[in-house]
């Protein structure tokens, strides 16, 4: 990750640009508006030219490129985005989020696996379940959200940071700081701040040759598909404290055995997101921007419609809500079947939710929200193992079910293997079927 190397990368940029203007005859912020329009009449609710798409075929299949180049080489990595953005023509790309590998070692990180670290470099990214705020420590960390966090979450999910339990409670610091300073100038503290170090000048080095992908595939004429960087906001306050603090299981748990507790701590994290939300700045380029909100445990499969009502959809409302008064289109990820559900989007103004949802639920959800928002559906994860041709079959028939009058973006997921040709014609394909 030489500056030679991010210099040559700009310069590659510069040239595609110029070919790009040369065969189109448009200027790349031409490209840009044009498909950055199409997404924003879609979502508002107007009939655009055609159905939008965005595209997620096997980055290391697709380009060569191992999975790993996302945490240990980012100039690999962004070629490989921009490699899919360029050939398959996407009307929202994807950056991606790369991550620093070396940072994560340094850390000694509990709660992820990622290739080319614990995981060979052809997996994909994990994330490890676990019960990081145990049963009796909701007090705690409702008492002091800030103290919990660094007396027992850092220690818990980066290894390196074990030390910091000896700390005493930071609420308790009223006397100086200096009355403390022999315990920090102890061997295992040295120790931890070192390797904090070495992540930090890791995380630097990462982070100035990865730049601001996202920008820079806009300078090609990509808008994103995300807007990262914004809000703030998060979804679900549930999915934070299920995945995030008490793990699946004491979250289904505490649902039955402190109800009261999991709301309070749910109400904590949303109210100190918002408190600390940016607004969108109308004067960057795509607005308005689109706010992701990844969702997990809300569906049927996880809980029943009255838990789903007492302990997920309050929160979840609110930051939609929070993200749209901000001046984000709110983005909700809606994993799994959620069926009748979804019709309490219906409680949130009009066009201003971008619903992504599985396939399963793309005839009812249609039916539900109609001319109301948008759906953002996902083709089915079974698709890395279809045929080109089940795979445009199955988007035709989503599109002449769905697409009728507008409201429809279609997130292809595409065959884990094949030709560059065979991906370039099913796009081509579809892109002139979806016209409207």
């Amino acid at each position: 990750m030489t500056v030679a190397a991010q210099k040559q990368y700009a310069a590659e940029n510069e040239k595609i640009k110029r070919e790009i203007e040369d065969r189109t005859g448009k200027t790349t912020v031409q490209l840009y508006e044009e498909r950055e329009k199409r997404a924003r009449d879609v979502i508002e609710m107007k009939v655009p030219d055609r159905v939008p798409f965005s595209v997620n075929p096997n980055t290391q299949s697709f380009t060569g490129v191992p999975n790993s180049a996302g945490y240990y080489d980012p100039i690999a990595f962004k070629r490989a985005m921009r490699t899919i953005a360029l050939e398959l023509e996407p009307d929202m790309a994807n950056a991606g989020i790369p991550m620093p590998g070396d940072a994560l070692t340094a850390l000694d990180v509990k709660n992820r696996l990622w290739p080319g670290g614990p995981l060979p470099p052809s997996y994909d990214f994990q994330a490890v379940e676990g019960e990081w705020m145990k049963a009796d420590e909701y007090d705690i960390f409702l008492n002091d959200p800030a103290d919990f966090v660094v007396r027992y979450y850092w220690p818990r999910l980066y290894g390196v940071m074990a030390p910091l339990t000896r700390l005493p409670p930071l609420g308790n610091l009223f006397q100086g700081f200096e009355g403390i300073t022999p315990m920090l100038a102890s061997p295992e503290f040295i120790k931890m701040a070192k390797l904090i170090a070495k992540a930090g000048r890791a995380t630097e080095k990462f982070r100035a040759a990865i730049g601001d992908a996202g920008e820079e595939l806009a300078d090609l004429g990509f808008p994103a598909l995300s807007h990262l960087g914004g809000g703030g906001i998060g979804g679900a306050p549930f999915d934070t404290v299920s995945s995030a603090l008490r793990g699946m299981q004491g979250s289904m748990v505490d649902m039955f055995r402190r109800p009261e507790k999991l709301l309070a701590a749910c109400d904590v994290i949303l109210q100190r997101r918002i408190a600390h939300a940016i607004p969108a700045d109308p004067k960057k380029r795509g607005n308005p921007k689109r706010s992701g909100m990844p969702l997990w445990r809300g569906d049927k499969s996880f809980m029943s419609e009255k838990q789903f009502e007492k302990f997920y959809w309050p929160g979840l409302k609110k930051a939609m809500q929070a993200t749209i008064d901000l001046g984000f289109i709110a983005f909700p990820f809606f994993e799994a079947e959620y069926g009748n559900r979804l019709e309490r989007l219906l409680e949130l103004p009009k066009g201003k939710v971008l619903a992504s949802i599985e396939a399963v639920d793309a005839v009812r959800a249609k039916d539900i929200l109609k001319g109301h928002h948008c759906l953002y559906v996902r083709i089915p994860l079974s698709s890395k193992v279809w045929s080109f041709s089940e795979v445009e079959a199955f988007t035709k028939d989503l599109i002449d079910k769905c697409g009728k009058g507008g409201g429809l973006i279609l997130h292809m997921r595409l065959p884990a293997k094949g030709t560059r040709e065979q991906y370039k014609n099913l796009m081509n394909n579809l892109r002139q079927y979806g016209r409207y």
